[in-house]
């Protein structure tokens, strides 16, 4: 199922490639950089990609890692996945962490992240004094498989 989404770019992105599906399969884009960055050890950063996005009613922008940056150097995105919600008309900004030990270069065009859009459900709350019984209860942080 294919959805529309509106694309609007700063300055600081005119030029730079749109994201794009690397392959036909790729469930995600590739979120390049708009900005020249570096990001020490044990440090995070926002970087700015120069987009702006108009995401239909029912949808949210999923901002997820790219494996090769992690497995390469150590970076990833602090909060992931990062939600962009369809109300959101602002700056697509990408939080890095630097989990490596050299300090991490960005330049403008560097792929940073990818993106998947994905339906949103929303889910009506019904208060209750009970819940149901399961195998599971309240067992949680672990406690699963462990006998």
């Amino acid at each position: 199922m294919d959805i529309i989404v509106k694309i609007k770019r700063d300055a600081a992105a005119l030029g730079a490639p749109l994201p794009e599906y690397a392959t036909p399969d790729s469930a995600g884009m590739d979120l390049r950089s708009a900005e020249r960055a570096e990001i020490a050890p044990g440090s995070y950063l926002s970087v700015g990609t120069g987009l702006h996005l108009e995401i239909p009613n029912g949808y949210e922008g999923q901002v997820r890692p790219r494996s090769g940056l992690a497995l390469k150097h150590g970076v990833t995105l602090l909060n992931s996945p990062g939600t962009i919600d369809s109300d959101y008309r602002g700056e697509v900004r990408v939080i890095l962490i630097n989990h490596g030990d050299k300090n991490f270069m960005v330049e403008p065009g560097d792929r940073i992240a990818q993106i998947i859009f994905a339906p949103v459900i929303h889910a009506l709350l019904s208060e209750t004094d009970t819940l149901s019984d399961s195998v599971r209860a309240t067992g949680g942080f672990g406690s699963t498989g462990v006998k």
